[in-house]
């Protein structure tokens, strides 16, 4: 469904709308969650829904109500349905994890605050695993990244829609750095030749993951000749 209102989501009744507040890889602050709070009490709001996106929307305000709500929400839109990256996913890592090999909130955060702001073809969702379990659901997002001991996996063409695709393996062993440049130069190469609102794993398809590899490694001087030949 389009938005109608900037920052907001018409709802299925045809007279309330939705609206999603940003929350970095699911990370919110006692503050966040008291103004969130309030906001749903001052207007009457009837529901608060967590997201898989780790994201929280509020249902049920009036299109008269939503710049207030804004305002006394003092956070940032949380896209919806813009061609950018919606959000990314990340699980705890190393931060709390017990399992942890990698820092995937702290990844998760640096990369969603590099690329919020990116106009791309479509949605595209990100999701960043602190080890091989995945539980940031790496493998099924437009570009997933997870961790093991010896560095960064990046997966690239994963969705989990109703075409649902695994991503495919684009490099492997990476340091943090290295896994950043190389989400920056996957997002710019389906920028530059994505088709409108063509996710990445129709993207994938249709290109070809050797000519995506070929193109966005050639200039990778990090990148090993066993990845290019991998999964």
């Amino acid at each position: 469904m389009e938005e109608d209102v900037p920052g907001a989501i018409k709802q299925r009744d045809g007279t309330t709308y939705a609206i999603v507040p940003r929350t970095p890889s699911g990370v919110v602050t006692p503050d966040e969650l008291e103004r969130i709070a309030n906001v749903a009490r001052k207007f009457k709001i009837p529901v608060i829904k967590m997201t898989s996106g780790q994201r929280m929307v509020l249902v049920g305000m009036k299109k008269e109500e939503i710049p207030s709500v804004w305002k006394d929400l003092g956070m940032t839109v949380g896209q919806a349905t813009a061609p950018c990256v919606h959000y990314v996913q990340a699980c705890p890592g190393t931060e709390t994890c017990k399992y942890g090999v990698q820092d995937s909130l702290g990844l998760g955060l640096e990369i969603e605050r590099m690329y919020q702001e990116m106009n791309l073809p479509a949605k595209v969702k990100i999701g960043v695993s602190g080890c091989p379990r995945c539980c940031g659901e790496s493998y099924v997002r437009d570009i997933g990244i997870y961790g093991s001991r010896k560095g960064w996996t990046v997966v690239f063409g994963g969705n989990s829609a109703g075409r649902p695709r695994i991503g495919n393996l684009v490099a492997k062993d990476l340091s943090r750095e290295e896994a950043i440049d190389l989400t920056r130069r996957l997002l710019t190469y389906y920028r530059d030749h994505g088709k409108q609102k063509e996710r990445t794993a129709r993207f994938v398809e249709r290109v070809g993951l050797d000519a995506i590899r070929s193109d966005v490694l050639r200039f990778a001087p990090y990148i090993k000749l066993d990845d290019l030949s991998a999964g």
